[in-house]
């Protein structure tokens, strides 16, 4: 039954990713902890190895429609790899919960970036030129964080490759697959040298994943896509927060409950009844 249930939610893990061409990875984690029962390190590792082959699959649509910028890509992409794999091997060495916070925080760094949206750069900020130093730097930073925590980060390579490379949207989202797949890979590898991989239910996640994915790919355009983001960023939200709770000592979890349910709440008044709520301007840009 447990097999039966991570598989189904592998699926829906996929048909997220095909729908929304991101996001999906960051419960690939959760899954694997919560549900498959496995440790951290090991289910980093493993959602890496998920999220880069997924992420090869539906860059191959995108390729064929001439959305991923090749060059740009594979800068970006080859200083993701080394920082990803410093990540990978330097996550083997960090304790679970430490890790399990880091993972946390990330998930509601995605929340908070799907909440804002996405939107086509100015062309006036766009470079024109690709920055290669900036390229590189900034694709080592975002690689360093995918491979600590396994997260393919595609809601923060996606404005960059659009504000670096000054990309349109539809090829940046395409051009972040293929750095997505790089830079998992090279986590994935890092892990290896300290993490015991269960080949066959990671083969197993992975095809449910790839499945969805198509699936989610064709349904694409036939769903809100807005509705969608946002029902599934306040989802991120919630799940964020209750790994971080989980990670919690137990003498302060109420308190830390009791103390983030009243900032939610506050947060929900001053979205919902304040005209000039600061809430409202940083989700809508206004």
């Amino acid at each position: 039954m447990t097999l039966t249930l991570v598989l189904v939610l592998a699926l829906l893990v996929g048909l997220s990713l095909g729908l929304l061409g991101g996001g999906g990875s960051i419960l690939t984690v959760p899954l694997l902890v919560y549900v498959a029962g496995m440790d951290a390190k090991e289910a980093i590792a493993t959602s890496l190895f998920v999220v880069g082959v997924t992420s090869a699959v539906g860059m191959i649509n995108h390729a064929r429609g001439g959305r991923v910028r090749w060059r740009t890509g594979v800068l970006f992409g080859a200083a993701g790899m080394a920082g990803a794999y410093t990540g990978g091997l330097v996550g083997g060495h960090i304790p679970d919960a430490v890790l399990l916070v880091a993972f946390a925080v990330m998930m509601i760094v995605t929340a908070a970036a799907m909440l804002r949206g996405r939107r086509n750069p100015d062309p006036d900020r766009a470079h024109r030129q690709l920055p290669v130093g900036r390229v590189l730097l900034d694709g080592a930073a975002v690689g360093l964080a995918t491979g600590l925590v396994g997260a393919g980060g595609g809601f923060l390579v996606v404005p960059a490759l659009a504000l670096l490379g000054g990309l349109s949207m539809p090829v940046a989202i395409g051009t972040s697959l293929l750095v997505i797949a790089m830079k998992s890979a090279a986590g994935f590898a890092g892990y290896l040298s300290s993490v015991q991989i269960d080949w066959g239910l990671t083969l197993a996640v992975t095809a449910f994943a790839v499945v969805g994915s198509l699936a989610g790919a064709r349904l694409a355009g036939r769903v809100p896509a807005d509705v969608l983001s946002r029902l599934f960023a306040w989802f991120v939200l919630a799940m964020g927060t209750f790994v971080l709770v989980q990670q919690t000592p137990a003498h302060i979890a109420v308190p830390v409950l009791a103390a983030l349910a009243a900032l939610g709440a506050g947060a929900g008044v001053c979205y919902g009844l304040v005209a000039r709520c600061p809430l409202r301007r940083a989700v809508h840009r206004t």
